[in-house]
């Protein structure tokens, strides 16, 4: 075991060299990894980072400590909130009587804070994630208190009113009282809260914001299970690392994942197969690995919320707009003396067909059932009724009755005719992800119509803009979303591709 002071002449800071053969800067602040102000070579900057990895300290302690303050400052928060809350019910003894409820409540929280991720790396990252878990523990600790004082059939005499005062005040200063100390985070652990780390082994780029990237070939690393001093060397690389990350070709994967297995760090190994597949999560059965690549994307609690916005949303709008749809289809009859609508078959959920309805607004013996023709401007089809009922999208009002019976929701993805043309390709031509937007039941309205994308699809482009919003809309489903996308839908009712 031997040393050797050296000078970088790359950072100009002296360097000692083990017989590990790394450089391990002793100024962990001299080093300029991407924006130097001079030009230096691809070696010398790997050089660069591979010292800056190896000073960098460990974060995990400065986590515990952060974990720390934030326990402590939801502790005085609860405290205060209470005592503060007392006091203004009763400036006597109001204070001291609060504070019991305070303890009462304060291990429950803190117990459910601890198992809810109030107190993790996530909230560590996301100061208002933390906050709403918080205050999502506290809500729940008063209902069981609550509840247990219902049990109990407690007949104490307890001030209502202060205690609901304290909840409330606790609740607002522990939310202020965690994004004050965003601060104390930032400062202890930095903007990534932990220390990630991309090994280039001769795999496809990655780039992952605010991690540490080092090519295995520069600092001496490879994937060598017959060799300790090898193991050793990635031992010292990897020694304050969170998260490690290896981009390596396939034959050299099953080596980097055994000596990850044991590297005492959360090691992933890049493969764009599972990118390919569109893989969300993996398994192993009996010796088999199965990727999970299909999942539905909305839960039993979503799709209930879902379901029951839709069938409220649909009961009062049938009610309120059945005297404008008497009138459209008595103009309808009169036309022509042809019937009021007209059903076509479309693609549901789960890619199943369901018929779709609509307010007749084309010449009856000229009507595209299967949907091969797309309407346009001076579409000689459309008669004089249909002209004005689909400019102001009146005619989709029967599809209300297909939200009752199930087949569409208020909001989602629009249903296609199968025969359906974007250019001179069907649509699943154009892109097979086309298929995905079926997850969903299909909606009124969607994300891609309140952005103008409807109408005819005259080239290949005017599809995918829809396919996109669809996917986008599949990913991230809110109620909220939901309903800020139907007021949004009253924007558009009225537009210039609605021929």
């Amino acid at each position: 075991m031997y040393s050797q002071r050296s000078m970088n002449p790359v950072l100009g800071v002296a360097t000692s060299l083990d017989n590990t053969g790394i450089n391990v800067s002793s100024a962990m602040g001299s080093v300029e990894r991407v924006n130097a102000p001079f030009a230096i070579s691809q070696q010398a900057r790997q050089k660069a980072e591979a010292d800056e990895l190896l000073v960098a300290p460990s974060l995990e302690r400065r986590r515990l400590q952060c974990y720390l303050v934030l326990i402590l400052g939801d502790i005085v928060a609860l405290l205060a909130g209470f005592a503060i809350a007392g006091w203004l019910y009763d400036i006597a003894d109001g204070a001291a009587r609060s504070l019991v409820y305070a303890q009462v409540l304060l291990p429950i929280f803190l117990t459910l804070a601890l198992y809810n991720g109030s107190y993790s790396t996530c909230s560590l990252r996301q100061g208002w994630r933390g906050v709403l878990r918080a205050q999502a523990a506290i809500i729940v600790a008063v209902a069981v208190v609550v509840f247990v004082q219902f049990l109990m059939k407690s007949s104490s005499e307890s001030s209502r009113g202060a205690f609901s005062g304290g909840v409330l005040l606790a609740m607002a200063l522990m939310g202020w009282a965690r994004l004050q100390l965003r601060s104390f985070v930032y400062w202890r652990c930095g903007a990534n809260v932990i220390n990630e780390l991309v090994i280039d082994d001769g795999g496809p780029q990655l780039r992952l914001p605010g991690a540490i990237r080092v090519s295995a070939a520069a600092m001496g690393l490879h994937p060598d299970l017959t060799d300790p001093h090898s193991l050793d060397r990635l031992g010292l690389v990897l020694r304050n690392i969170d998260r490690v990350v290896i981009s390596c070709p396939a034959d050299r994967r099953m080596s980097w994942a055994m000596i990850l297995k044991g590297a005492n760090v959360d090691g992933e190994v890049l493969d764009d197969e599972v990118a390919r597949l569109g893989a969300q999560g993996a398994r192993v059965i009996a010796n088999h690995g199965l990727l999970l690549v299909s999942a539905g994307p909305l839960g039993l609690r979503e799709r209930a919320i879902k379901r029951l916005f839709d069938v409220m949303f649909a009961g009062v709008a049938i009610v309120a707009l059945t005297p404008l749809m008497i009138a459209v289809a008595v103009a309808v009859k009169l036309q022509d003396g042809g019937p009021v609508f007209f059903a076509q078959r479309r693609m549901g959920r789960g890619n199943r067909f369901f018929n779709m309805y609509k307010f007749r607004s084309m010449t009856q013996a000229l009507c595209d059932v299967d949907g091969n023709q797309s309407a346009s401007k001076d579409d000689q089809r459309i008669t004089a009724v249909g002209r004005f009922i689909r400019g102001t999208s009146i005619d989709e009002l029967p599809q209300l009755f297909n939200v009752l019976l199930g087949d569409m929701s208020i909001v989602g993805p629009r249903p296609h005719a199968t025969g359906s043309l974007a250019g001179n390709k069907l649509f699943w031509e154009v892109d097979l992800r086309y298929w995905q937007r079926h997850s969903l039941k299909p909606g009124l309205s969607g994300l891609a119509q309140v952005r103008g994308y409807r109408g005819a699809t005259d080239c290949e482009s005017d599809l995918v803009n829809r396919l996109q919003s669809d996917l986008e809309y599949l990913e991230g489903w809110t109620i909220m979303r939901d309903i800020q996308i139907v007021f949004l839908t009253l924007r558009v009712l009225v537009h210039d591709r609605a021929f």
